[in-house]
């Protein structure tokens, strides 16, 4: 096998590589390597969840999400997760709960996203958000969560993904 890296920016790679496919069949496929990131759905003392409104340049518009951020290099999903949840909304959990994992783009995309629940939040006063990061926080409740969902509001694919595996999971 090889591979060649065709462009790299922060921790992202677009890669070209050849493979031998499970049929025996060897092809060049071209993807983009993604250390990761971690997901946080956070519920705050009266059981609301705590939701972002950010903009998103990718596609110029702004989404409700829940916060999440890519692993820096060496760092674990757990570790991630709580820096993260700092970082975008101003909280810490006191309790981090897996809920296991996402392959949000395994047509091009080796990324993973690891799953969180967050509770007993308590403030905390190393809020700092990315420079390229324009963010509002709020909380609704569960079923207007649900309700965005089923309205087409809320559209984030992470974000329905840790919703529906906490709900289905029977934690909230």
């Amino acid at each position: 096998m090889t591979v060649r890296t065709l462009h790299q920016w922060k921790t992202l790679a677009l890669v070209e590589e050849t493979i031998i496919l499970p049929n025996h069949q060897q092809i060049t496929h071209t993807m983009i390597q993604h250390p990761g990131a971690a997901v946080i759905l956070p519920i705050d003392k009266a059981g609301n969840i705590v939701l972002l409104r950010q903009y998103r340049a990718a596609i110029k518009r702004w989404l409700i999400e829940i916060p999440a951020g890519t692993m820096e290099h060496g760092e674990n999903p757990q570790d991630c997760a709580y820096r993260e949840l700092i970082e975008e909304t101003g909280l810490k959990a006191q309790s981090l709960t897996s809920l296991g994992e996402i392959t949000p783009l395994a047509g091009f995309c080796d990324e993973t996203q690891y799953l969180f629940l967050a509770k007993d939040l308590i403030p905390s006063n190393e809020f700092t958000a990315d420079d390229d990061e324009v963010i509002e926080r709020f909380t609704l409740t569960k079923q207007q969560l649900q309700q965005a969902i089923i309205d087409g509001e809320i559209t984030d694919a992470k974000t329905i993904a840790c919703f529906s595996k906490a709900v289905l999971c029977g934690l909230i």
